[in-house]
């Protein structure tokens, strides 16, 4: 697994050396631009505004645009010296939280920590002091050149390190249009939603969910690079344009009901016939 970064961990005066590896990966399928006249690959070239020149990568530098049109310009030199002074530095932990305190709206991006040479007891200790305690810690952590606030904690015997936003990263609830104030629905309405989610819930089990649209688009490519007919799979069950909410709720637990429990009532309906008949 690929190390990402190196660096250590430390909690009042306990150092772990750590490295992190990325613990998800992107397979969105990536789709390629061609000229559609010889589906040879575009090129995008780098020009300047200005100049209307094309730009070489020695001659770009980074700037920060602090009123419109109005830039300060910011050497490499200075950005990485910025850059290593606070990745040196050991990463903290700076507050133990418990982890439902922690809205997910503020989880960005998770890794996989593993001890570095030496560090496997006090990563040890540190995972078990996790579980024991059920708390998670929260720490501050410079990777590609960004400071990020991260939560450490177990899962699956693994220590984890997850990104999160800052409170000014998260957009403000109540700035989104058009939400109700107040609830305006009533007890049967609500009654039969909770209904309706009581039929669906289940255990989570994340490998019984597929990226359907990726497993088709992949099929789609290989049926067109092999020159296979193209089959296009069955159409989906029409939505019914209900508009009414009680209606829409009820056609909900229709459709949702347990098989088991459609079986087993036709099959008392057909024993009570039976003994009428008799």
């Amino acid at each position: 697994m690929h190390t990402m970064w190196k660096g250590s961990i430390s909690f009042g005066l306990v150092n772990i050396p750590i490295k992190l590896h990325a613990a998800t990966e992107d397979k969105d399928v990536k789709l390629r631009t061609l000229h559609k006249k010889c589906h040879a690959p575009i090129k995008y070239e780098k020009v300047c505004s200005a100049c209307e020149e094309e730009v070489k990568p020695e001659d770009i530098v980074k700037a920060y645009e602090y009123t419109k049109g109005k830039f300060v310009v910011l050497d490499d030199e200075d950005l990485e010296k910025l850059r290593k002074e606070n990745e040196d530095k050991a990463v903290e932990i700076i507050d133990f939280v418990k982890m439902e305190e922690i809205d997910p709206i503020y989880y960005d991006k998770t890794y996989y920590m593993s001890p570095h040479e030496g560090g496997g007891k006090a990563y040890s200790l540190l995972r078990k002091a996790l579980e024991e305690s059920a708390k998670v810690g929260l720490a501050k952590i410079i990777i590609r050149a960004k400071e990020q606030l991260a939560v450490i904690r177990v899962y699956k015997n693994t220590l984890v390190m997850e990104t999160i936003h800052y409170p000014d990263e998260v957009r403000a609830a109540e700035d989104v249009p058009n939400v109700p104030s107040g609830d305006k629905v009533t007890k049967k309405e609500l009654d039969t939603a909770i209904l309706l989610i009581d039929q669906l819930t289940t255990e989570f089990e994340p490998e019984k969910y597929k990226d359907d649209y990726r497993t088709a688009l992949l099929d789609l490519i290989e049926a067109k690079r092999t020159g296979n007919k193209v089959v296009t799979s069955a159409e989906k069950e029409v939505k019914s344009n209900v508009t009414d909410l009680m209606a829409a709720l009820q056609a909900s637990i229709d459709r949702t009901k347990p098989v088991k429990e459609t079986k087993t009532r036709k099959r008392t309906t057909t024993k009570a016939k039976e003994r009428k008949q008799a």
